[in-house]
């Protein structure tokens, strides 16, 4: 999935965040509430402005963005 046709950050718009294009929606809130339990129904039909396209290109997104990074377990 190509997620920057998506997914963009703006200096302007909170402070850089990646968002939903078009939108004030990062894709930190949106993991948020999954994380909190929402499921991706409740988010789409809580935030009418988004579709099962913006969701996987978030999916996409912090895919991209933690395969670059390692996690390593502090004793």
């Amino acid at each position: 999935m190509d997620w920057w046709e998506h997914i963009h950050a703006d200096p302007n718009v909170l402070n850089g965040k990646p968002v939903i294009k078009g939108t004030r929606l990062s894709a930190e809130f949106i993991i948020g509430l999954l994380a909190n339990g929402w499921t991706q129904t409740e988010i789409l039909e809580n935030y009418s402005q988004l579709t099962e396209t913006h969701l996987r290109a978030i999916f996409a997104f912090v895919a991209e963005s933690l395969r670059e990074d390692t996690l390593y377990a502090l004793p």
